[in-house]
């Protein structure tokens, strides 16, 4: 009796050791799945993170892109208007200069008209007095006009000369105490535009 309980007491030792042995290598099993997951999770994170990079990349490459562009187009726009301003420009300085020979005639009439007052002793004429006062208009509504677009009359008389306003025609002795160089007469208006010489002035110069 003894010895069958200690056969059977061997027996659930022995399936005991068996079941520990049957856990055991079922936990060993589930550690390398576990480890290949996380192998496999390591391994996606790493492709994902080439992925980002590449993205970043690709990102700045087209931000870059965009940017010249912007550059590019701005360049381009400022390039236009520029050219746009110096046409509008070129148009009213050639329109200006053929309405120059236009202002000097009504200007040497209203001098021709100053000179003959002045040499006159009698009364003018109301016909005379119509047509200058006349000619007066024109002429202010001309100057008027030309200020309008910035259109001045140069200052030549007294000053020296500068050939990059002025156009010699003659020159005249200095007189005593006068300096060389010095514009002395006026033949013909200079006008400029702005900055722009629209007619250099024609003059005689002190030698």
């Amino acid at each position: 009796m003894a010895s069958k309980r200690k056969t059977q007491a061997e027996d659930l030792n022995i399936e005991g050791i068996q079941e520990q042995d049957t856990s055991d290598t079922t936990e060993v099993l589930m550690d390398e799945d576990e480890r290949d997951h996380v192998i496999q999770a390591i391994d996606e994170l790493a492709d994902r993170g080439l992925e980002i990079e590449k993205l970043k990349e690709e990102l700045e490459q087209s931000t870059d892109q965009l940017k010249r562009q912007a550059a590019e187009y701005q360049n381009y726009r400022r390039r236009t208007e520029q050219e746009k301003s110096q046409a509008v420009s070129l148009g009213k300085s050639i329109v200006i200069q053929k309405l120059l020979d236009v202002v000097d005639d009504f200007y040497r009439s209203l001098e021709a008209t100053a000179q003959a007052e002045a040499e006159t002793t009698g009364d003018l004429s109301p016909a005379y007095l119509s047509l200058k006062n006349g000619v007066e208009l024109v002429y202010q509504k001309l100057m008027d006009e030309l200020t309008k677009l910035n259109v001045t009359v140069m200052e030549t008389v007294g000053q020296p000369f500068n050939e990059n306003e002025h156009e010699a025609l003659m020159q005249q002795p200095a007189e005593e105490g006068q300096e060389v160089g010095i514009v002395i007469s006026e033949l013909q208006r200079g006008f400029r535009m702005g900055e722009k010489v629209l007619r250099h002035a024609r003059v005689i110069v002190s030698a």
